[in-house]
Protein backbone atom coordinates (compact mmCIF):
# COMPACT_ATOMS: atom_id res chain seq x y z
CA UNK A 1 0.00 0.00 0.00
CA UNK A 2 1.04 3.58 -0.73
CA UNK A 3 1.65 5.61 1.97
CA UNK A 4 2.17 9.47 2.37
CA UNK A 5 6.21 8.63 3.01
CA UNK A 6 6.25 6.75 -0.76
CA UNK A 7 4.76 9.93 -2.16
CA UNK A 8 7.99 11.88 -0.06
CA UNK A 9 10.14 9.62 -1.59
CA UNK A 10 9.37 9.74 -5.27
CA UNK A 11 9.86 13.46 -5.23
CA UNK A 12 13.43 12.54 -4.00
CA UNK A 13 13.99 9.38 -6.93
CA UNK A 14 12.90 11.91 -8.94
CA UNK A 15 9.98 9.57 -9.78
CA UNK A 16 6.60 11.14 -11.47
CA UNK A 17 3.53 10.52 -9.09
CA UNK A 18 0.20 9.79 -11.07
CA UNK A 19 -3.15 10.60 -9.81
CA UNK A 20 -6.99 10.54 -10.38
CA UNK A 21 -10.31 11.52 -9.30
CA UNK A 22 -12.53 8.60 -8.16
CA UNK A 23 -16.30 8.72 -6.17
CA UNK A 24 -17.50 5.48 -6.70
CA UNK A 25 -16.32 1.77 -5.69
CA UNK A 26 -16.23 0.71 -9.74
CA UNK A 27 -13.82 3.78 -10.73
CA UNK A 28 -11.62 3.51 -7.65
CA UNK A 29 -11.08 -0.56 -8.34
CA UNK A 30 -9.90 0.13 -11.93
CA UNK A 31 -7.96 2.90 -10.87
CA UNK A 32 -6.19 0.80 -7.81
CA UNK A 33 -5.81 -2.13 -10.27
CA UNK A 34 -3.84 0.52 -12.73
CA UNK A 35 -1.33 1.16 -10.36
CA UNK A 36 -2.12 4.87 -10.00
CA UNK A 37 -0.14 6.16 -6.75
CA UNK A 38 -2.92 8.41 -5.33
CA UNK A 39 -6.77 8.21 -6.02
CA UNK A 40 -8.79 11.97 -4.70
CA UNK A 41 -12.29 11.65 -3.76
CA UNK A 42 -12.60 15.35 -4.97
CA UNK A 43 -14.94 18.29 -4.43
CA UNK A 44 -15.40 18.00 -8.75
CA UNK A 45 -17.97 15.59 -6.96
CA UNK A 46 -20.74 18.04 -7.13
CA UNK A 47 -19.89 18.53 -10.92
CA UNK A 48 -19.59 15.44 -11.98
CA UNK A 49 -21.47 13.17 -10.54
CA UNK A 50 -24.54 15.38 -8.32
CA UNK A 51 -24.86 17.51 -11.51
CA UNK A 52 -24.05 21.29 -9.22
CA UNK A 53 -22.84 23.83 -11.05
CA UNK A 54 -19.52 24.28 -9.02
CA UNK A 55 -18.03 22.29 -5.73
CA UNK A 56 -19.67 25.02 -3.53
CA UNK A 57 -22.69 23.04 -2.60
CA UNK A 58 -20.85 19.95 -1.82
CA UNK A 59 -21.65 19.33 1.57
CA UNK A 60 -19.27 16.95 4.31
CA UNK A 61 -21.83 14.07 4.84
CA UNK A 62 -22.26 13.67 0.71
CA UNK A 63 -18.08 13.54 0.48
CA UNK A 64 -18.12 11.12 3.01
CA UNK A 65 -20.87 8.86 1.59
CA UNK A 66 -18.79 8.63 -2.09
CA UNK A 67 -15.84 8.04 -0.15
CA UNK A 68 -16.87 5.24 1.68
CA UNK A 69 -17.03 3.39 -1.54
CA UNK A 70 -14.09 4.42 -2.90
CA UNK A 71 -12.41 3.64 0.20
CA UNK A 72 -13.19 0.17 -0.65
CA UNK A 73 -11.84 -0.66 -3.58
CA UNK A 74 -8.23 1.23 -3.25
CA UNK A 75 -6.43 -1.15 -1.65
CA UNK A 76 -2.67 0.37 -2.97
CA UNK A 77 -3.76 3.63 -3.95
CA UNK A 78 -3.00 6.52 -1.18
CA UNK A 79 -6.64 7.74 -0.67
CA UNK A 80 -7.03 11.52 -0.10
CA UNK A 81 -10.44 12.44 0.69
CA UNK A 82 -11.05 16.97 -0.42
CA UNK A 83 -12.59 18.77 2.31
CA UNK A 84 -15.59 20.54 1.09
CA UNK A 85 -15.91 24.67 1.33
CA UNK A 86 -16.84 25.71 4.77
CA UNK A 87 -15.85 22.33 6.23
CA UNK A 88 -12.76 23.36 7.32
CA UNK A 89 -12.48 27.56 7.00
CA UNK A 90 -14.90 28.56 9.79
CA UNK A 91 -12.45 27.39 13.16
CA UNK A 92 -9.85 25.11 13.65
CA UNK A 93 -12.34 22.94 16.13
CA UNK A 94 -14.84 22.24 12.87
CA UNK A 95 -11.61 21.54 10.56
CA UNK A 96 -10.49 19.18 13.01
CA UNK A 97 -13.66 17.64 13.58
CA UNK A 98 -14.41 17.43 9.55
CA UNK A 99 -10.97 16.08 8.91
CA UNK A 100 -11.17 13.19 11.69
CA UNK A 101 -14.82 12.18 10.09
CA UNK A 102 -12.90 11.81 6.74
CA UNK A 103 -10.48 9.29 8.77
CA UNK A 104 -12.41 7.69 10.67
CA UNK A 105 -15.92 7.76 8.91
CA UNK A 106 -14.51 7.24 5.44
CA UNK A 107 -11.36 5.20 6.12
CA UNK A 108 -8.94 8.24 3.75
CA UNK A 109 -5.54 8.45 4.55
CA UNK A 110 -4.99 12.18 4.47
CA UNK A 111 -6.94 15.25 3.45
CA UNK A 112 -6.69 18.05 0.88
CA UNK A 113 -7.12 21.71 1.88
CA UNK A 114 -6.97 24.38 -0.81
CA UNK A 115 -5.55 27.50 0.29
CA UNK A 116 -1.76 28.90 1.26
CA UNK A 117 -0.97 30.72 4.41
CA UNK A 118 -4.55 31.27 5.21
CA UNK A 119 -4.66 27.31 6.24
CA UNK A 120 -1.26 27.10 7.56
CA UNK A 121 -2.25 27.06 11.16
CA UNK A 122 -4.93 24.75 10.17
CA UNK A 123 -2.62 22.14 8.37
CA UNK A 124 -0.15 22.45 11.50
CA UNK A 125 -3.11 21.10 13.77
CA UNK A 126 -4.18 18.52 11.33
CA UNK A 127 -0.39 17.28 11.70
CA UNK A 128 -0.59 17.56 15.46
CA UNK A 129 -3.01 14.96 15.82
CA UNK A 130 -2.04 12.39 12.98
CA UNK A 131 -3.75 13.61 10.28
CA UNK A 132 -1.46 14.03 6.63
CA UNK A 133 -2.30 17.05 4.51
CA UNK A 134 -1.99 17.65 0.84
CA UNK A 135 -2.13 21.62 -0.14
CA UNK A 136 -3.25 23.05 -3.21
CA UNK A 137 -2.53 26.83 -4.46
CA UNK A 138 -3.33 28.44 -7.64
CA UNK A 139 -7.01 28.29 -9.23
CA UNK A 140 -8.49 27.03 -6.15
CA UNK A 141 -12.40 26.34 -7.15
CA UNK A 142 -13.34 26.93 -3.75
CA UNK A 143 -12.54 30.74 -4.42
CA UNK A 144 -14.49 31.03 -7.97
CA UNK A 145 -16.89 33.95 -6.67
CA UNK A 146 -12.99 35.65 -5.56
CA UNK A 147 -11.81 34.98 -8.79
CA UNK A 148 -14.56 35.76 -10.95
CA UNK A 149 -14.48 32.19 -12.26
CA UNK A 150 -12.25 29.62 -13.89
CA UNK A 151 -9.28 31.62 -14.64
CA UNK A 152 -5.74 31.48 -14.68
CA UNK A 153 -3.93 32.47 -12.13
CA UNK A 154 -0.49 33.56 -11.55
CA UNK A 155 -0.41 35.72 -14.54
CA UNK A 156 1.00 38.99 -13.48
CA UNK A 157 3.81 39.69 -10.62
CA UNK A 158 1.60 40.08 -7.38
CA UNK A 159 0.28 37.26 -7.71
CA UNK A 160 3.07 35.10 -8.43
CA UNK A 161 4.63 36.44 -5.46
CA UNK A 162 1.40 35.50 -3.37
CA UNK A 163 1.60 32.00 -4.63
CA UNK A 164 4.77 31.35 -4.49
CA UNK A 165 4.25 32.65 -0.64
CA UNK A 166 1.46 30.36 -0.38
CA UNK A 167 3.05 27.28 -1.11
CA UNK A 168 6.14 27.68 0.58
CA UNK A 169 3.65 28.31 3.90
CA UNK A 170 2.06 25.32 3.36
CA UNK A 171 5.12 23.29 3.16
CA UNK A 172 6.32 25.06 6.54
CA UNK A 173 3.11 24.19 8.38
CA UNK A 174 3.95 20.52 7.44
CA UNK A 175 1.76 19.26 4.30
CA UNK A 176 2.97 16.14 2.23
CA UNK A 177 2.42 17.68 -0.59
CA UNK A 178 0.78 20.38 -2.80
CA UNK A 179 -1.87 20.66 -5.93
CA UNK A 180 -0.39 23.38 -8.06
CA UNK A 181 -3.76 24.34 -10.47
CA UNK A 182 -4.28 26.67 -13.28
CA UNK A 183 -0.98 28.43 -13.22
CA UNK A 184 1.87 29.07 -15.80
CA UNK A 185 4.11 25.99 -16.08
CA UNK A 186 6.90 28.41 -15.74
CA UNK A 187 5.88 29.37 -12.30
CA UNK A 188 4.98 25.64 -11.29
CA UNK A 189 8.59 24.62 -12.16
CA UNK A 190 9.81 27.70 -9.75
CA UNK A 191 7.38 25.97 -6.86
CA UNK A 192 8.74 22.53 -7.58
CA UNK A 193 12.42 23.38 -7.66
CA UNK A 194 11.82 25.52 -4.69
CA UNK A 195 9.74 23.06 -2.38
CA UNK A 196 11.19 19.92 -0.76
CA UNK A 197 7.62 18.61 -0.90
CA UNK A 198 5.95 16.98 -4.20
CA UNK A 199 4.41 18.92 -6.41
CA UNK A 200 0.85 17.79 -8.42
CA UNK A 201 0.31 19.44 -11.01
CA UNK A 202 -3.69 20.13 -12.87
CA UNK A 203 -3.32 22.61 -15.60
CA UNK A 204 0.48 23.36 -14.54
CA UNK A 205 2.35 22.02 -16.97
CA UNK A 206 5.15 18.94 -17.25
CA UNK A 207 7.53 20.21 -15.00
CA UNK A 208 5.88 19.05 -11.85
CA UNK A 209 6.74 15.95 -9.26
CA UNK A 210 3.19 14.39 -10.83
CA UNK A 211 0.13 15.02 -12.08
CA UNK A 212 -3.90 15.06 -11.53
CA UNK A 213 -6.50 14.90 -13.50
CA UNK A 214 -10.68 14.22 -12.83
CA UNK A 215 -10.88 10.54 -14.30
CA UNK A 216 -14.38 11.45 -15.92
CA UNK A 217 -12.87 14.07 -18.22
CA UNK A 218 -9.45 12.36 -19.15
CA UNK A 219 -12.40 9.04 -20.51
CA UNK A 220 -14.74 11.86 -22.58
CA UNK A 221 -17.50 12.15 -20.22
CA UNK A 222 -17.77 15.15 -19.00
CA UNK A 223 -19.27 16.40 -22.81
CA UNK A 224 -18.37 19.58 -24.71
CA UNK A 225 -16.25 20.38 -21.17
CA UNK A 226 -12.52 20.26 -22.35
CA UNK A 227 -10.26 22.71 -20.57
CA UNK A 228 -6.43 23.11 -22.45
CA UNK A 229 -5.14 20.82 -20.06
CA UNK A 230 -6.74 18.00 -20.40
CA UNK A 231 -6.16 15.19 -22.89
CA UNK A 232 -8.66 12.75 -23.86
CA UNK A 233 -7.40 9.33 -24.04
CA UNK A 234 -10.84 8.03 -24.67
CA UNK A 235 -14.66 8.90 -25.88
CA UNK A 236 -16.49 6.61 -23.20
CA UNK A 237 -19.15 9.03 -23.10
CA UNK A 238 -19.63 8.71 -26.78
CA UNK A 239 -19.52 5.21 -26.33
CA UNK A 240 -22.00 4.53 -23.70
CA UNK A 241 -24.26 6.84 -25.21
CA UNK A 242 -24.10 4.63 -28.72
CA UNK A 243 -24.73 1.40 -26.58
CA UNK A 244 -27.77 2.57 -24.56
CA UNK A 245 -29.28 3.93 -27.98
CA UNK A 246 -28.95 0.40 -29.53
CA UNK A 247 -30.62 -0.94 -26.61
CA UNK A 248 -32.94 1.20 -26.38
CA UNK A 249 -33.51 1.13 -30.36
CA UNK A 250 -33.48 -3.25 -29.94
CA UNK A 251 -36.20 -3.45 -26.85
CA UNK A 252 -38.16 -1.02 -29.08
CA UNK A 253 -38.21 -3.24 -32.00
CA UNK A 254 -39.07 -6.20 -30.28
CA UNK A 255 -35.26 -7.87 -31.10
CA UNK A 256 -34.12 -7.44 -27.56
CA UNK A 257 -34.58 -10.07 -25.92
CA UNK A 258 -34.12 -13.12 -28.02
CA UNK A 259 -35.35 -16.66 -28.07
CA UNK A 260 -31.31 -17.55 -27.30
CA UNK A 261 -31.12 -14.38 -24.22
CA UNK A 262 -34.18 -16.29 -22.96
CA UNK A 263 -34.75 -18.81 -20.21
CA UNK A 264 -36.21 -22.11 -21.59
CA UNK A 265 -36.75 -24.76 -18.79
CA UNK A 266 -40.75 -26.04 -18.67
CA UNK A 267 -42.07 -27.23 -15.79
CA UNK A 268 -45.20 -28.77 -16.87
CA UNK A 269 -47.19 -26.62 -18.81
CA UNK A 270 -45.19 -23.22 -17.05
CA UNK A 271 -41.79 -21.94 -18.50
CA UNK A 272 -39.90 -20.77 -15.63
CA UNK A 273 -36.93 -18.49 -15.01
CA UNK A 274 -33.63 -20.50 -13.65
Amino acid sequence: MITVKDILQKKREKKKITALTAYDYPFAKILDEAGIDIILVGDSLGNVILGYENTLPVSMDEMIHHAKAVSKAAKNALLIGDMPFMSYQASQNRCMENAGRFIKEAGVKAVKLEGGKSVAEKIETLNGVGIPVMGHVGLTPQSIHKFGGYKVQGKDKISVEQILKDAEAIEKAGAFSIVLEGIPYTLAKKITEALSIPTIGIGAGPYCDGQILVTHDLLGMSGEFKPKFVRRYAETGKDILKAVTEYKDDVQHGSFPSIEESYKKTVGHLKVLK
